[in-house]
């Protein structure tokens, strides 16, 4: 018996309450999530976060202040709020942004309605009773591989959710998609996407799979499944940026993960 089973035992049973008590241990505590924009003014003719945002999810006016933050190319980096000397970005906690449409990933100052809530109602209208992933990887560094693994652990244990993931696409309700899709992994992709039964739902996971990250937009790789696929929810995020502070970013660096 290996020492981390003996571990184990001796804590008990470890697995989270989340999301059935927010209030619980998500395993995500002091972590760091995407940029919050502030009430403060940006600074006149500054333009430090637009230079050192590495995935340009930075756009500035005329006057050099914040005109839109694309959170969809946005990594959870921290190097912007880093370089903001007015506060106008700041950190903050909040790393669950997925969404059914890929424009309410772009900044504003009337976001309208909660896209989470839409986003809830609507995944538990298509499936009450449980959900089947198949998990394609497009062209990632496999840090989106390492997170998705993790769920399967006692700490998480999705499948008590309902949720598993499947090897054949043709028992699959949901196609999971990570990576910037390459060009070598553009027809297998498609072809998993046909096998699938009807509906097609698909899930554009971290942000390469959202608009090609740091790494997309080159000779081999994508931009994302943006005109490849009909994406029915879009989640960016990057486990793999890990930010400049202290603090732990995304949940890459989870304790109890690496447990």
């Amino acid at each position: 018996m290996s020492l981390w089973t003996l571990r184990g035992l001796g804590q008990g049973i470890a697995t989270t309450n989340w999301p059935e008590k927010a209030d619980g241990d998500s395993g995500q505590q002091e972590t760091l999530g995407m940029p919050r924009i502030s009430a403060e003014r940006c600074s006149d003719s500054c333009r430090r976060c637009e230079e050192v945002c590495p995935t340009q999810a930075i756009r500035l006016d005329t006057r050099g202040h914040l005109a839109s933050l694309d959170y969809g190319r946005c990594i959870a980096c921290q190097l912007c709020v880093e370089a903001c000397p007015s506060g106008t970005l700041q950190a903050s906690d909040e790393w669950a942004f997925g969404v059914r449409e890929r424009a309410d990933l772009q900044w504003s100052l009337d976001p309208g309605a909660l896209a989470g809530e839409k986003l809830a109602a609507h995944i538990e209208k298509s499936f009450r009773g449980s959900l089947h992933i198949r998990h394609v990887d497009a062209g990632s560094c496999n840090g989106c591989e390492s997170e998705l693994q993790a769920l399967n652990n006692p700490f998480y244990n999705l499948h008590r959710l309902g949720i598993f993931f499947t090897a054949s696409p043709r028992a699959a309700d949901l196609l999971l998609v990570t990576g910037t899709v390459t060009a070598a992994m553009r027809e297998p992709l498609l072809a998993t996407w046909q096998a699938m039964p009807e509906p097609h739902r698909v899930l554009a996971c971290g942000t390469c799979a959202v608009s090609g990250g740091v790494c997309g937009n080159t000779y081999a790789s994508g931009t994302g499944l943006d005109g490849i696929l009909p994406v029915d929810i879009w989640l960016p995020g990057c486990p793999r940026i890990r930010p400049p502070s202290s603090r732990r970013c995304c949940c890459c660096s989870n304790a109890s993960h690496s447990a």
